[in-house]
């Protein structure tokens, strides 16, 4: 079999025009849109125009392929995918997140040029509670089988035992012949049978010496087989999962504490488009912060992630769908999901099986369904469904469980009259949760999931998964583990501010199985949800098509850390710390509060003419006591009695803080220290990578700074950027209101910093050169170009 890269050489346009501008996927059509206010689908998308469109490849097709069989796989399309091949539909996939495969074979023309044409429509807006991007964001490839052949997804590795280690290898082959399968650790196979199939076989074997995965050692290997002469090949992880109530979820024979972040799928200022690079940059900037789990919140993640995910060792929680026959957009996939739903998850298990990164499949998100009687039946048939296909890992839902509650009560119920745009719009399902918790706070909101009708509109849906996922529950925990015996339970989404809590009640419980913070990283569209912004950045009368991302991220949308990260550090034990945030010291506007922000505080202690000003300095820690010093002085004391978090105010002086943590004895356990900048600035340019692979991806933080690199949070000005040898495809600044977008030249900066990402295009070059100018400075960095083939 042979896997082609078919990325190459698309053009794209309007539906019903001849698309004329070339691009290479993945490709994200809707972030280059205008944004107004006159977008239907508003805030949610962050206030871009929604469109239709067309995807347009021409190619060669050999006469020696005329005995094969012919498939692409379209990893995803958002959204209402139509495929066309030579002018005939071959396939049509209304959800936009899910893979899925053409077989192109009867369609094609041999020894001669052929067309392929998709139309992705997003039109209909609004169709999604956050930014989806359009068009075909992620790859595309072209399968070539031989006319006897291994099934595409028809090799299936499954873990029976550890010790001894033994592995099911099923394949489902489309005649019956003799597969040959080798196990491989990197090049050396280990161990290897062979076997008769009539077109379905499963081969046990014993995997000597075997190298387990998990989150600390994500060993893997490679499933080799051959049939009718030719090769196939699938990575995977030997490990086991098993969930009970007395020992919680167990990977290899061990508790895991799940430790987790719900992700969207956008990649920040690229967009949806889901590049490898992106992807797996994501996965190790949630670990530097301590997470070991992520949600992929709320579609079937990509591939890329997968692949990322299982050589990292991060733990997955792959989820479906954010609504199920209920609305809570017009022209959401509600309309399909009755029909479609099986299909959909079969694909997904297809995608995920192999993986050993994936540990729990969720089936929905704030699904207010399983309130009702039709909702309880479907959440048992899809946790069924999903046994049947896979019974090795288990299933969740996250539920809402004050929204519950208030839906069985009519609150919030969606209805087409509400979500009019001839109307006052009303905000509806989870929309109309989370205003609710912007306007009473988060710890309103998790006592009204304490109520006793909220458990009575759980309770039943929670019977029917394995694992029972709480939205925002976390005070019903110790009361539920008391009244249900049996439940585990999972944090599917939760407060920053939680982390603490949750971790301490966790290690005493295994049946309090994880956490899944919203969110890890923050994301377009929702726009403000989480957002904690001054009047410097936001103005008092704002365009309200200039807000761009949720501001709800631990981690920020250029991928920097913020005071949050570090609170999560110390609270899910990534460190003991001591830590030190500072809020801006110089702001003393109003802001946009919200329940998903804990605080704006960040690690700097440069405030140039804050002198004598209170600022108001956050350390965290898991110790007994700490003392704070300025010029190393001491200005604070305290005890730690609850949490990780102190907030003390002192004085700004510039020079150094430092916080000094204790135990119980008195002896010290840790210390941090942050220095403010020098006089002298400079406008900086680094990278993260040394290098970049040819046709990869590099990102540069931009920033104002002293000569040690000590940011400037003060220095604001715009700062334009020129690239040779590669192609700037991303540029902006963290701040959730962003008038300027990320696909222009130029960018402001945010609390001194901004972020340009470049991808080495140039197949001849052999290096990036990228400079950045602005009023009266300019900065180059040379990045060297590794010669490597694409994934």
């Amino acid at each position: 079999m042979k896997q082609i890269d078919f990325n190459q050489g698309w053009y794209y346009g309007s539906a019903g025009q001849n698309p004329e501008t070339e691009i290479t996927l993945p490709h994200d059509a809707m972030l280059n849109e205008p944004r107004t206010e006159n977008s239907d689908g508003a805030g949610n998308i962050s206030y871009h125009m929604g469109g239709d469109y067309v995807y347009k490849k021409t190619f060669f097709i050999p006469k020696e392929y005329q005995d094969k069989y012919i498939v692409f796989e379209f990893e995803g399309v958002y959204r209402n995918a139509e495929v066309y091949i030579n002018g005939v539909k071959a396939m049509y996939r209304p959800y936009g997140y899910t893979n899925f495969y053409v077989d192109a074979t009867k369609y094609l023309n041999y020894d001669a040029d052929n067309t392929i044409e998709v139309i992705a429509r997003n039109a209909d807006q609004p169709n999604s509670r956050w930014y989806t991007g359009s068009g075909i964001y992620r790859p595309v490839h072209m399968y070539v089988l031989p006319n006897k052949h291994v099934k595409l997804n028809g090799i299936k590795v499954k873990t029976l035992s550890i010790s001894p280690a033994k592995i099911e290898v099923s394949i489902e082959t489309n005649t019956p012949g003799e597969v040959k399968v080798d196990i491989k650790q990197q090049q050396d196979v280990v161990v290897s049978k062979t076997d008769k199939t009539e077109g379905a076989v499963k081969i046990e074997l014993e995997v000597p010496n075997a190298q387990l995965w998990s989150p600390d050692t994500p060993n893997l290997y490679t499933c080799h087989v051959e049939f009718e002469n030719h090769q196939y090949e699938e990575t995977f992880g030997i490990r086991t999962i098993d969930w009970s109530a007395d020992k919680g979820l167990e990977i290899n024979g061990e508790r895991v504490i799940l430790k987790g972040a719900c992700v969207h799928h956008d990649n920040g200022l690229l967009g949806a488009a889901a590049h490898e690079d992106a992807e797996r940059r994501k996965v190790k900037v949630l670990q530097d912060v301590g997470y070991n789990a992520i949600r992929s919140a709320h579609n079937p993640c990509s591939k890329a992630m997968l692949r990322a995910c299982d050589e990292l060792g991060m733990l997955m929680m792959d989820e479906y769908v954010d609504m199920w026959y209920i609305h809570k957009t017009r022209y959401d996939y509600a309309a399909y999901f009755s029909e479609w739903w099986q299909a959909d998850l079969e694909d997904m298990v297809n995608k995920d099986y192999n993986h050993p990164s994936v540990i729990l499949y969720s089936t929905g998100n704030e699904v207010s369904e399983t309130a009702q009687e039709r909702g309880i039946e479907i959440t048992g048939q899809m946790t069924a469904f999903l046994h049947k296909l896979d019974s090795t890992r288990p299933v969740t839902c996250g539920v809402n469980i004050f929204f519950n509650y208030l839906s069985s009560l009519g609150f919030g119920v969606y209805t087409d009259e509400k979500a009019s745009k001839d109307s006052k719009k009303k905000a509806v399902g989870s929309e109309f949760y989370n205003k609710l918790a912007g306007l009473l706070g988060d710890k309103t909101m998790k006592i009204g999931a304490s109520l006793r009708g909220s458990d009575l509109k759980t309770r039943d849906a929670f019977a029917n998964m394995d694992i029972a996922g709480y939205n925002y529950g976390i005070l019903r925990y110790k009361k539920d583990l008391k009244k249900y015996p049996n439940r585990l339970i999972l944090g599917t989404e939760t407060f920053c501010k939680d982390a603490y809590e949750f971790m301490e009640l966790a290690k005493e419980q295994p049946r309090i199985i994880g956490d899944f913070v919203w969110a890890g990283i923050d994301y377009i569209g929702e726009v403000g949800i989480g957002s904690w912004v001054y009047e410097d950045y936001a103005p008092k009368n704002p365009d309200l098509a200039a807000w761009m991302t949720a501001g709800s991220g631990r981690i920020d949308i250029t991928g920097r850390e913020i005071g949050e990260a570090l609170f999560t550090k110390v609270a899910l034990e990534k460190t003991k710390g001591p830590l030190i945030a500072v809020k801006p010291v110089y702001q003393t506007g109003k802001h946009t509060p919200s329940a998903w922000k804990m605080t704006d505080a960040m690690p700097s202690w440069t405030w140039p003419g804050c002198e004598g000003t209170k600022a108001k300095v956050e350390v965290y820690a898991r110790a007994a006591s700490i003392h704070l010093l300025v010029n190393d002085k001491l200005v604070a004391k305290k005890k730690i009695t609850k949490g990780c978090r102190s907030v003390i105010e002192t004085p700004y002086k510039k020079g150094t803080i430092t916080a000094i943590a204790y135990d119980e004895s008195g002896i010290e356990v840790g210390r941090h220290t942050l220095k403010t900048a020098a006089d002298s600035t400079y406008l900086s340019l680094e990278s993260e990578e040394e290098t970049v692979k040819s046709g990869g991806l590099t990102y540069i933080r931009i920033a104002y700074t002293d000569e040690a690199k000590i940011v400037k949070p003060m220095e604001k000005n715009k700062v334009k950027i020129n690239v040779t040898g590669g192609k700037l495809v991303g540029l902006g600044h963290a701040c959730p209101y962003n008038p300027e977008g990320y696909t222009n030249s130029e960018t402001s900066t945010y609390y001194g910093e901004a972020m340009a990402i470049v991808q080495a295009d140039d197949p001849d070059a052999t290096s990036i050169t990228i400079k950045a100018i602005d009023d009266s400075r300019t900065a180059e960095l040379k990045i060297p170009i590794r010669k490597e083939s694409l994934c």
